[in-house]
């Protein structure tokens, strides 16, 4: 019996840690829960693109039914058992969404110092998992169209960038912003970040004119595939350019090894994602390719916004904004 006790004592340990990371947060704790927060945005960016892919996203044809007459899935005429399954399999992520989303709320307001910033910051996580919510469902009853498919994916982007600015405050304190980079490396770094979007824009519309729409029913942008490609290739060609002078600016000047290795791989991500594009071209975008394209998108995001986080600083975590000048700031 006192095996049984012990053991059922370390099975709950873990459940345990876990709530008391919630309502008792560390700084260390609450960084975690915003890195959480940036696996689960970018997870749901990509199962939602699975969904695009393997023909489901009309799987539960109804919102915020799954069919007609249920909200789990059900038999309906027409649609595949698996597409169902698929469909809303996705949809059940976005309650896992939604828990990390509260969790970081809570773990943010439960702070033994409250710091308002960081709790706006963590809002907008499950403000942004409702407004998804009720997206999904304007996707369904306009059957797909591409325009509402890429403002679903849009605000994934966007939620994806909150959980990095979240993760990013976690980690420093609350003094003024004070640059770490001479300010046209931090300009840079800003027309990197619109260039990125730009890039992702571009992305967008080559899906909405291509092959995989989602379901037969889905309609498709009044474009020519060859001539989006190629300027989302284009596009793609500037980032990295971009990418490259920062990187060789930042070698070439005194500023901080954090910065120096996020563009670092910021450039490594982007010469591997080039590669899945390029052979995604010419296998005439398979399936398979397309998910992983998506991803690899979406880790471009994340490494760009770590970049520009990583040229700037805000003091050690519980340090007084007014000890700020004291820090060893790179001169204009």
């Amino acid at each position: 019996m006192r095996a049984v006790t012990q053991l059922l004592d370390r099975s709950r340990n873990p459940f345990a840690n876990l709530l008391r990371s919630v309502w008792s947060p560390t700084a260390a704790t609450m960084r975690r829960w915003a890195l959480t927060a940036i696996v689960v945005n970018a997870g749901i960016t990509v199962t939602g693109a699975i969904v695009r892919v393997t023909g489901s996203g009309l799987g539960c044809p109804t919102w915020p039914r799954c069919t007609p007459d249920s909200f789990v899935p059900a038999a309906h005429e027409g649609i595949s058992p698996v597409n169902t399954v698929i469909e809303f399999g996705n949809r059940l992520l976005t309650f896992l969404v939604l828990v990390v989303a509260v969790a970081c709320v809570v773990a943010a307001r439960r702070l033994p110092v409250r710091r308002r910033g960081l709790v706006r910051l963590a809002w907008i996580q499950p403000y942004g998992v409702a407004v998804q919510g009720l997206w999904g469902g304007v996707v369904v009853h306009t059957l797909l169209n591409p325009v509402t498919v890429s403002m679903h994916f849009l605000f994934s982007v966007g939620m994806t960038a909150a959980a990095c600015a979240l993760y990013a405050r976690a980690g420093e304190g609350d003094a003024p912003p004070q640059r770490l980079v001479h300010r046209d490396l931090r300009t840079l770094g800003y027309v990197l970040v619109g260039a990125v979007l730009l890039l992702i824009v571009a992305g967008m519309v080559v899906t909405g004119t291509g092959p995989h729409s989602g379901d037969e029913l889905a309609s498709r942008l009044p474009f020519d595939i060859e001539t989006v490609a190629r300027i989302h290739a284009d596009v793609a060609y500037l980032v990295v350019g971009l990418t490259f002078a920062l990187l060789f600016a930042l070698h070439v000047t005194d500023v901080p090894g954090p910065a120096r290795r996020a563009a670092l791989t910021l450039l490594g991500v982007e010469l591997a994602q080039g590669v899945v594009g390029y052979v995604q071209y010419f296998l005439a975008v398979p399936a398979f390719l397309v998910g992983l394209h998506v991803l690899g998108s979406t880790l471009v995001w994340i490494c760009t916004l770590r970049v520009v986080f990583a040229m700037r600083i805000r003091g050690p975590v519980g340090k007084p904004a007014e000890n700020s000048d004291k820090l060893d700031i790179v001169p204009a």
